[in-house]
Protein backbone atom coordinates (compact mmCIF):
# COMPACT_ATOMS: atom_id res chain seq x y z
CA UNK A 1 0.00 0.00 0.00
CA UNK A 2 1.17 3.61 -0.37
CA UNK A 3 3.32 5.07 2.39
CA UNK A 4 1.28 5.95 5.47
CA UNK A 5 2.51 8.91 7.50
CA UNK A 6 1.20 7.31 10.70
CA UNK A 7 3.64 4.38 10.49
CA UNK A 8 6.40 6.33 12.22
CA UNK A 9 4.09 7.33 15.08
CA UNK A 10 2.87 3.74 15.40
CA UNK A 11 6.47 2.53 15.50
CA UNK A 12 7.44 5.12 18.10
CA UNK A 13 4.51 4.02 20.27
CA UNK A 14 5.48 0.37 19.94
CA UNK A 15 9.13 1.16 20.66
CA UNK A 16 8.04 2.93 23.84
CA UNK A 17 6.04 -0.16 24.85
CA UNK A 18 9.22 -2.24 24.49
CA UNK A 19 11.24 0.19 26.59
CA UNK A 20 8.54 0.28 29.27
CA UNK A 21 8.07 -3.49 29.47
CA UNK A 22 11.38 -5.18 28.61
CA UNK A 23 14.55 -5.07 30.68
CA UNK A 24 18.02 -5.38 29.19
CA UNK A 25 17.26 -3.41 26.05
CA UNK A 26 19.83 -0.99 24.72
CA UNK A 27 17.60 0.41 21.99
CA UNK A 28 14.85 -0.47 19.51
CA UNK A 29 15.14 0.63 15.88
CA UNK A 30 12.32 1.01 13.35
CA UNK A 31 13.46 -0.82 10.20
CA UNK A 32 11.89 -2.20 7.06
CA UNK A 33 9.82 -0.43 4.44
CA UNK A 34 7.50 1.29 6.92
CA UNK A 35 10.55 3.12 8.30
CA UNK A 36 11.38 4.74 4.95
CA UNK A 37 9.35 7.87 4.19
CA UNK A 38 7.58 7.59 0.85
CA UNK A 39 8.17 3.86 0.32
CA UNK A 40 5.11 1.69 -0.31
CA UNK A 41 4.87 -1.22 2.12
CA UNK A 42 2.74 -3.86 3.72
CA UNK A 43 1.26 -2.23 6.85
CA UNK A 44 3.41 -4.33 9.19
CA UNK A 45 5.97 -2.56 11.35
CA UNK A 46 9.43 -4.08 11.59
CA UNK A 47 11.34 -3.37 14.78
CA UNK A 48 14.91 -4.24 15.71
CA UNK A 49 15.28 -4.54 19.49
CA UNK A 50 18.94 -4.65 20.56
CA UNK A 51 19.87 -6.34 23.84
CA UNK A 52 22.96 -5.88 25.98
CA UNK A 53 23.75 -9.60 26.07
CA UNK A 54 22.41 -13.11 25.47
CA UNK A 55 21.10 -13.45 29.02
CA UNK A 56 19.05 -10.26 28.75
CA UNK A 57 17.67 -11.28 25.36
CA UNK A 58 16.63 -14.72 26.59
CA UNK A 59 15.21 -13.35 29.85
CA UNK A 60 12.97 -10.96 27.89
CA UNK A 61 10.70 -13.70 26.56
CA UNK A 62 8.09 -13.47 29.33
CA UNK A 63 7.79 -9.70 29.07
CA UNK A 64 7.61 -9.84 25.28
CA UNK A 65 4.85 -12.43 25.41
CA UNK A 66 3.02 -10.32 28.04
CA UNK A 67 3.00 -7.50 25.47
CA UNK A 68 1.05 -9.78 23.12
CA UNK A 69 3.88 -11.08 20.96
CA UNK A 70 4.34 -14.65 19.80
CA UNK A 71 7.95 -15.70 20.54
CA UNK A 72 9.25 -17.75 17.61
CA UNK A 73 12.95 -18.09 18.45
CA UNK A 74 15.60 -17.80 15.75
CA UNK A 75 13.07 -18.65 13.02
CA UNK A 76 15.83 -19.56 10.59
CA UNK A 77 18.42 -16.86 11.40
CA UNK A 78 21.19 -17.60 13.88
CA UNK A 79 21.33 -15.18 16.76
CA UNK A 80 17.89 -13.71 16.16
CA UNK A 81 14.91 -13.83 18.46
CA UNK A 82 11.91 -13.30 16.20
CA UNK A 83 8.56 -12.25 17.60
CA UNK A 84 5.36 -11.13 15.95
CA UNK A 85 2.28 -9.36 17.25
CA UNK A 86 -1.12 -9.79 15.72
CA UNK A 87 -3.99 -7.32 15.87
CA UNK A 88 -6.26 -8.80 18.58
CA UNK A 89 -9.40 -7.74 16.68
CA UNK A 90 -8.55 -8.83 13.13
CA UNK A 91 -5.79 -11.42 13.62
CA UNK A 92 -3.65 -9.59 11.04
CA UNK A 93 0.06 -9.16 11.65
CA UNK A 94 0.92 -5.71 12.97
CA UNK A 95 4.53 -5.95 14.17
CA UNK A 96 7.55 -8.12 13.45
CA UNK A 97 10.37 -7.80 15.97
CA UNK A 98 13.81 -9.05 14.94
CA UNK A 99 15.76 -8.96 18.21
CA UNK A 100 19.53 -9.33 18.40
CA UNK A 101 22.34 -8.95 20.91
CA UNK A 102 24.59 -5.91 20.55
CA UNK A 103 27.34 -6.54 18.02
CA UNK A 104 25.45 -9.03 15.83
CA UNK A 105 26.20 -8.39 12.14
CA UNK A 106 22.52 -8.37 11.17
CA UNK A 107 21.97 -5.18 13.16
CA UNK A 108 24.41 -3.31 10.96
CA UNK A 109 22.98 -4.93 7.81
CA UNK A 110 19.41 -3.85 8.60
CA UNK A 111 20.42 -0.32 9.53
CA UNK A 112 22.68 0.12 6.49
CA UNK A 113 19.89 -0.94 4.13
CA UNK A 114 17.31 1.28 5.84
CA UNK A 115 19.61 4.30 5.92
CA UNK A 116 20.61 3.85 2.26
CA UNK A 117 16.94 3.87 1.26
CA UNK A 118 16.21 6.89 3.44
CA UNK A 119 19.10 8.85 1.93
CA UNK A 120 18.64 8.10 -1.77
CA UNK A 121 15.40 8.90 -3.62
CA UNK A 122 16.40 6.99 -6.77
CA UNK A 123 17.26 3.91 -4.70
CA UNK A 124 13.85 4.18 -2.98
CA UNK A 125 12.14 4.42 -6.37
CA UNK A 126 14.06 1.39 -7.65
CA UNK A 127 13.08 -0.63 -4.59
CA UNK A 128 9.44 0.45 -4.93
CA UNK A 129 9.54 -0.78 -8.53
CA UNK A 130 11.06 -4.14 -7.52
CA UNK A 131 8.46 -4.55 -4.78
CA UNK A 132 5.59 -3.72 -7.17
CA UNK A 133 6.85 -6.21 -9.78
CA UNK A 134 7.23 -8.94 -7.16
CA UNK A 135 3.80 -8.21 -5.70
CA UNK A 136 2.28 -8.49 -9.18
CA UNK A 137 4.02 -11.84 -9.76
CA UNK A 138 3.21 -13.16 -6.28
CA UNK A 139 -0.05 -11.59 -5.07
CA UNK A 140 -0.26 -14.23 -2.33
CA UNK A 141 2.83 -12.65 -0.74
CA UNK A 142 4.78 -14.85 1.61
CA UNK A 143 8.03 -16.60 0.77
CA UNK A 144 7.62 -16.31 -3.01
CA UNK A 145 7.31 -12.54 -2.75
CA UNK A 146 10.34 -12.38 -0.44
CA UNK A 147 12.39 -14.61 -2.72
CA UNK A 148 11.50 -12.46 -5.70
CA UNK A 149 13.03 -9.33 -4.20
CA UNK A 150 15.88 -11.01 -2.29
CA UNK A 151 18.49 -10.71 -5.04
CA UNK A 152 17.98 -6.96 -5.37
CA UNK A 153 18.04 -6.55 -1.61
CA UNK A 154 21.26 -8.57 -1.22
CA UNK A 155 23.08 -6.45 -3.83
CA UNK A 156 21.80 -3.22 -2.31
CA UNK A 157 22.69 -4.31 1.23
CA UNK A 158 26.23 -5.21 0.14
CA UNK A 159 26.73 -1.74 -1.38
CA UNK A 160 25.14 -0.07 1.63
CA UNK A 161 27.40 -1.97 4.04
CA UNK A 162 30.48 -0.75 2.16
CA UNK A 163 29.46 2.83 2.97
CA UNK A 164 27.93 2.31 6.43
Amino acid sequence: MPYDGTWQTQANDEIQRWHDAVEGLITVHHIGSTSVHGLPAKPILDLLPVFADEAAADASRGAVEEMGYEWMGAFGLDGRRYCRRLDPDTGERRVHAHAYVLGHADIRRHLAFRDALRANASLRAAYASVKAACAARHPEGGAAYGDCKSGWIAKTEARALERY
